[in-house]
């Protein structure tokens, strides 16, 4: 199994790719709808109905490496979190954005408080990954980022 990268553990993060990344410094924040098509979104292809659930609220996905440990997650979830840890799965590049969570607490729903709204909807035909993956309700401005580091030929470099 792929190990799980060190800078990434016990920080809240968004990740995307270089090109979204310049269109988040374009627009000034991350947005819960950018303008990009459904076609370049995780998680579009089968329709509305299938979108991630996140989306379905209105939110931005974060993921909370808060005390994570990749086997006991492995062990408990059938999520894989290494097909997006620290690319892609296609092994594309990828940009993490380190999300201040003092600047944004006030509209997060947390790990445990979202899968336990979305199994309290039955909304099972969304996509979540239980626990790690936070909901910011809204957008989150560039000056709520603490830093932005770039994986990129299996280094990270800091932007």
């Amino acid at each position: 199994m792929t190990k799980f990268p060190a800078n990434l553990l016990n920080r809240l993060w968004h990740s995307t790719t270089p090109e979204r990344y310049k269109l988040i410094l374009e627009t000034g924040a991350i947005l819960p709808e950018p303008n990009i098509p459904n076609s370049s979104r995780w998680c579009t292809s089968q329709g509305e109905k299938h979108y991630p659930y996140v989306r379905t609220l209105g939110g931005v996905s974060l993921f909370d490496f808060t005390n994570f440990d990749p086997e006991e997650y492995g062990k408990n979830y059938s999520a894989s979190w290494f097909t997006f840890v620290p690319i892609d799965y296609s092994g594309g590049n990828k940009i993490w954005i380190e999300i201040n969570r003092a600047l944004v607490h006030s509209s997060l729903i947390e790990g445990k408080c979202l899968v336990a709204r979305w199994e309290q909807e039955k909304a099972y035909g969304h996509n979540i990954m239980p626990i790690i993956e936070v909901a910011h309700i809204g957008p989150i401005y560039i000056s709520s980022f603490t830093k932005v580091i770039h994986h990129i030929n299996g280094e990270w470099k800091e932007i």
